[in-house]
């Protein structure tokens, strides 16, 4: 293999692997087990999942019976939707978690948010850390990987970029 040849499925894979770190994940709230109803215990299905910049949470509900709003720390305590960050009632909404930090959402339907209809998302930052130079460098992602049970609500976004350079590589030959 020559070393031009060599030097970019180098890169194309560790373009591949920090795509698909970077994009993250898309979380259905309350998945596998649930959806954004009055029955699933949030508090218990975040839990089990770390949340990173770059990953989505996917609202799904029937936009006639629910809504999620996001709002401030105090709001979300008092199950408060009068003064809401943004509102998302379409009944599948995908919001990006784009910074680090703590998100709130409830249901502003009266009385959905006291019953249970409420979430909060601690957003942590996604590192890649890179050593080496050339063909030699090795990036690794410093969070860890979900758990599988995490995993069973969220999409993975790696394989679609793998593929993607495979078949770039394949049209080169």
């Amino acid at each position: 293999m020559a070393s031009a040849t060599r030097a970019l499925l180098v890169a194309a894979v560790t373009a591949a692997a920090l795509f698909g770190t970077a994009l993250g994940a898309t979380y259905t709230v309350g998945a596998p087990a649930g959806s954004w109803d009055l029955r699933t215990n949030y508090t218990q299905w975040t839990s089990t999942i770390r949340f990173y910049t770059g990953d989505e949470l996917r609202f799904q509900y029937p936009a006639a019976a629910h809504n999620v709003v996001e709002v401030t720390r105090t709001a979300y305590y008092n199950c408060s939707s009068s003064s809401p960050v943004a509102t998302f009632p379409s009944g599948n909404g995908v919001i990006p978690l784009a910074a680090v930090g703590t998100r709130y959402f409830i249901c502003g339907v009266p009385g959905h948010c006291a019953g249970g209809m409420k979430v909060q998302v601690n957003v942590q930052s996604k590192v890649v850390r890179c050593r080496g130079r050339g063909a030699r460098q090795r990036c690794t992602q410093t969070t860890p990987q979900p758990s599988s049970a995490a995993q069973a609500g969220a999409e993975p976004v790696l394989a679609l970029g793998l593929a993607a350079v495979v078949g770039g590589l394949m049209l080169l030959y």
